[in-house]
């Protein structure tokens, strides 16, 4: 037969024989999810903006550590190619992406999610970071993004004019 033993009861048991119990272990009875857990790949769709409305923000880039890694869509992060990161336009999204101090622009593909550092809308690829003018010493600049077309929720695109309600 099996006893239930009291954490306090356990505390003070362990003490008398001079062993020490780091923390009270709960028993309370785990909390079950209503939902199945979110994968790392996607965002939860409420969060997804679908208006095709321009955003303004600071831009950053990836980081020499992230080439090769695997993004959010299941491709591998080729630092020269057009693509970048946003916590909240839905991958598969064509966009605009111009630096506001230079007007330079570059057309990238969102295929990751981040960043993750508030003030930052949109992470980019170091070869789109370099052709809109955000440079190394810099790292960090203002832009805005200007979703061109969005993926439709079946994975086809729709144009960004067409995805509003």
């Amino acid at each position: 037969m099996l006893a239930v033993v009291r954490p306090a009861l356990l505390a003070a048991a362990l003490a008398a024989f001079g062993m020490a119990c780091a923390a009270p272990v709960s028993h309370a009875s785990p909390k079950v999810a209503s939902h199945p857990p979110r994968t790392a790949s996607a965002a939860p769709e409420r969060h997804l903006d679908r208006s095709g409305s321009r955003r303004v923000g600071k831009a950053s880039f990836y980081g020499p550590g992230f080439s090769g890694r695997k993004m959010a869509d299941g491709h591998r992060m080729d630092p020269q190619a057009n693509v970048a990161a946003s916590k909240t336009l839905p991958l598969g999204t064509t966009a605009q992406v111009t630096n506001r101090e230079t007007g330079q622009t570059a057309v990238v593909k969102i295929q990751d999610r981040g960043p993750y550092v508030p003030g930052r809308i949109v992470d980019l690829s170091p070869a789109t970071a370099q052709q809109i003018g955000v440079t190394p010493k810099k790292g960090v600049a203002e832009v805005e993004v200007k979703p061109l077309a969005l993926p439709k929720p079946g994975d086809g695109v729709a144009s960004a004019k067409s995805a509003g309600p």
